[in-house]
Order: structure tokens, then C-alpha cells, then sequence
């Protein structure tokens, strides 16, 4: 007999109750963390579940790998929770993981948002996000941070601390450098079914900012009429820091 071994739960931060759920999910090298600012702005109003994606954070032991695995694996949380239909939002690789979920079992998924989701165009800053995998310490993460910002922006206190620390657990930089290489065809961006994302029946909205040095906005330009696109002047890749209010107000009035 062959013994199978589960997968690991994810790691999650849950508040609110009532509703259909919103499920929040961070972007590459990140963690459930990445939301505080916009979890202060609405935890109190909804029922919110912030999970740390495999290879990331307390999931780091959790199987990982392409965007797609994540999707799978989130969609297995809200199956082990109970959570038959629930509202997606992510960024970056989240945002990629959330529209894969919604691509493979759109039952599922009552609203779609994508704070510069991946997989919307073969442009991608290879270069960088390689090199933000293999950083662990403070000071070359900040340096690569910073990129990551609007150039008006500051970089937010402690951020690249609490990412070096994550980074000293055994195989988090491995995991890193293995989920970032499955974003690549060469160095361009593997890209999703936009079109078949479109022609989903439920609400989608895509937030871009103008000084994206990560994925460019105009990858935001021209999508099918049925996606709502938001760009905001001044403002980098890290959308849930860089504008948490905004980002706020939008998935609130997406997820009603």
C-alpha cells in the first residue's frame, strides 16, 4: 500500500465574518502581510481571509512552484474551509493565481481584482524580480525595493527587514528562485487567457500604476470592454502599500 501525503494548509489571517468572503493574495516574495493597510481599512466591514501563498511566508513548506499551483492550492483551502463561492483580489503573482483560479473553476469566484496582475503581457522585468529572488540580506533588498515603488514614494519602515527575515528560514531563497523561474518563457512573461477571463460573468476590475518598473501599465491598455481598468498617476507596483485607500474603496465597491 502507498501512503499519500496531504498537502500542507496554507497559512491564512482571518477577520470579519458574514458574506461571501474575500480572499486577498499577495504578490511574489511576499506575505499575507503585504495587506495590513488595506485589512485596517476594511476588516471590520467583511469577512476576510489573507493567505500566505506556497513558498512564501509560514507556507513555505507547503508544495510550490508556478502561479497556477498557488491558484490550486488556494482553491483547496476554501474547499477544506467550507467556502463554496467567495471574491478574489490579488496582486502581482496573487493576481495571476486569483484569475487562474477563476479560470478553472468559475463557480467559484463571485468578483475578480487584480492589483498589476501578472500574466497580462509578455513584458516583465526578468532582471530585477531574478535578483529580488536571491537577495537575502536587508540592505540589497531595500536597493531592489525600491524599484519596486513609485519614484515619489518611500520605501514603508521595516518592510525590507521583515523581508530579510523571512528569507533566512531553510529553503525560503530556493523556493523563491525555483516560483520565480516559472513566470519566465526565456525573459519574457508567460501570459494568461485574457480573453477567456473577460467572458467570465462576474465583476472584474484591473488597478494599475503609471511608474510600474516591475510589469508595465500598458499592459493595463486595451483589455476587453468587460474589465474595468483603474490607473492612478505617481504610484509604483506596490499597489496595496502605495494606495491602500484607493485600493480599498475599489475592492469594497467590487465585492458588493
Amino acid at each position: 500500500m502507498t501512503e499519500r501525503q496531504e498537502p500542507l494548509p496554507l497559512f491564512r489571517m482571518e477577520q470579519g465574518s458574514g458574506g461571501v468572503p474575500l480572499v486577498l493574495l499577495h504578490g511574489f516574495g511576499a506575505s499575507h502581510a503585504a495587506w495590513t493597510d488595506i485589512l485596517d481599512l476594511i476588516g471590520p466591514l467583511r469577512h476576510t481571509i489573507a493567505f500566505d501563498l506556497p513558498g512564501h511566508g509560514r507556507s513555505l513548506a507547503a508544495p510550490h512552484g508556478s502561479a497556477a499551483i498557488a491558484a490550486r492550492a488556494v482553491l483547496g483551502e476554501l474547499d477544506r474551509l467550507g467556502i463554496r463561492r467567495a471574491h478574489l483580489a490579488g496582486h502581482s503573482m496573487g493576481g495571476a493565481a486569483a484569475a487562474l483560479a477563476a479560470l478553472m473553476q468559475p463557480d467559484r469566484v463571485a468578483s475578480l481584482t487584480l492589483l498589476a496582475p501578472g500574466g497580462f503581457g509578455r513584458e516583465i522585468n526578468h532582471r530585477l524580480l531574478r535578483r529580488y529572488a536571491a537577495a537575502t540580506e536587508e540592505g540589497g533588498i531595500a536597493l531592489l525595493l525600491e524599484q519596486f515603488f513609485g519614484w515619489e514614494r518611500e520605501l514603508p519602515d521595516g518592510l525590507a527587514a521583515a523581508l530579510a527575515r523571512d528569507r533566512q528560514a531553510p529553503g525560503a531563497r530556493d523556493a523563491l528562485m525555483r516560483i520565480v523561474e516559472s513566470f519566465f518563457d526565456g525573459n519574457h512573461q508567460k501570459v494568461l487567457a485574457v480573453g477567456d477571463l473577460a467572458r467570465l460573468a462576474i465583476p472584474i476590475k484591473v488597478i494599475w500604476g503609471t511608474q510600474d518598473r516591475v510589469l508595465p501599465t500598458r499592459q493595463a491598455h486595451r483589455l476587453p470592454g468587460r474589465i474595468g481598468v483603474h490607473i492612478f498617476e505617481g504610484t509604483g507596483h506596490m499597489l496595496p502599500l502605495e494606495i491602500p485607500a484607493e485600493a480599498a474603496s475599489l475592492l469594497m465597491e467590487n465585492t458588493r
